[in-house]
């Protein structure tokens, strides 16, 4: 029976099944709030958007762990500090127009983050390379703690706008169509996703940096015997996932209020994202957050929006008791020694 269970079909049946029945759940609960189907549809795009971010936030995960075998916990304050960073050069006294400052500031959003991201992998883990995962883990954590009262210190306790992409083009920064409400910041974020796919393929696949990180992400000890500085790729990893945060960051904050502990929240919902994915896999990272958002939109739509945090949380405790290897996964492990 477990060996039915556990073939590619009886997967997709049972995903399927477990799709419908909350499919069917969100409808009936939906029903006693009257909900009409473009309401369903409206919680759909604008989970699709937030999806987008945590798909961004679980690729930081992925390329930290994939490398080095460490959750990265810090990967919510690289989200934080690229929005706050860029808001920061934005609202300066730079002498450029605002259709070219909003760009520059971008970049050194972008440019800042990833820099501290190689400082943090600098400072903080290389240091204890060879301590156990556990250890390095919680140094994640301590980096999180610093990282967030450093911005506390340095930006206070009060959210911050950054302006809209598109205002800068079009004075009407939102489309309706069908009775569904998109906000073009949201053609923003999903068109940023895309981008990112495409330069992660063409980096991973494409480039020699790019062979040696998957080599390390395979097996460590054979990357080194073929001439792969692994703490290098480490290096390499954490610059990617502080420069993937920091874009997450910056296309999220014009329908936010950046504040200075947004990261914590967001940077768990990209660990869920990506423990759905596998914690090993870029396609399960985007499809773990793009279904993260459209079910917890969808659940907190139907039921109480001050619910919206807790389930993410259901949904992680679900995974790791049920299919701790992610719902595409296929228990993988990362950065294997021998």
């Amino acid at each position: 029976m477990r060996r039915i269970t556990s073939s590619k079909p009886a997967k997709i049946a049972l995903v399927a099944v477990v799709a419908v029945a909350i499919l069917a759940l969100c409808v009936l609960l939906g029903s006693r709030k009257n909900l009409l189907p473009r309401h369903y549809l409206q919680l759909a795009i604008d989970g699709v958007r937030g999806g987008s971010i945590y798909a961004l936030m679980a690729l930081g995960f992925v390329a930290v762990y994939s490398v080095t075998g460490i959750i990265n916990f810090a990967q919510g304050e690289f989200v934080m500090l690229g929005a706050m960073i860029t808001i920061t050069v934005n609202n300066s006294a730079l002498p450029l127009p605002p259709a070219l400052k909003l760009p520059v500031a971008v970049v050194a959003g972008i440019v800042l983050t990833t820099l501290i991201g190689m400082a943090v992998e600098r400072v903080a883990i290389y240091p204890a390379r060879h301590s156990p995962p556990v250890t390095l883990i919680i140094i994640t954590v301590g980096v999180t703690i610093v990282l967030r009262a450093g911005a506390l210190l340095v930006w206070g306790a009060d959210p911050y706008i950054l302006p809209a992409f598109t205002t800068l083009i079009l004075e009407d920064h939102i489309f309706r169509f069908a009775g569904v409400t998109v906000q073009a910041q949201s053609l923003w974020i999903w068109a940023t996703l895309v981008v990112v796919l495409f330069l992660l393929y063409v980096l991973l696949d494409h480039t020699l940096i790019g062979k040696a990180l998957r080599a390390c992400a395979v097996n460590r000890r054979a990357a080194q015997l073929m001439g792969i500085n692994p703490s290098r790729m480490s290096l390499v990893a954490f610059a990617m996932a502080a420069a993937l945060g920091a874009i997450g960051g910056i296309v999220l904050g014009p329908v936010t209020r950046p504040i200075y502990d947004m990261g914590l929240m967001l940077g768990l919902r990209g660990f869920v994202a990506a423990i759905m994915g596998g914690l090993v896999s870029t396609p399960g990272a985007v499809v773990g957050g793009l279904l993260l958002g459209v079910v917890e939109n969808l659940a907190a739509g139907v039921t109480n929006p001050t619910y919206k945090s807790v389930f993410a949380f259901v949904i992680l405790i679900a995974i790791l008791l049920f299919r701790p290897q992610g719902i595409i996964g296929r228990g993988e492990t990362a950065a294997e020694e021998s």
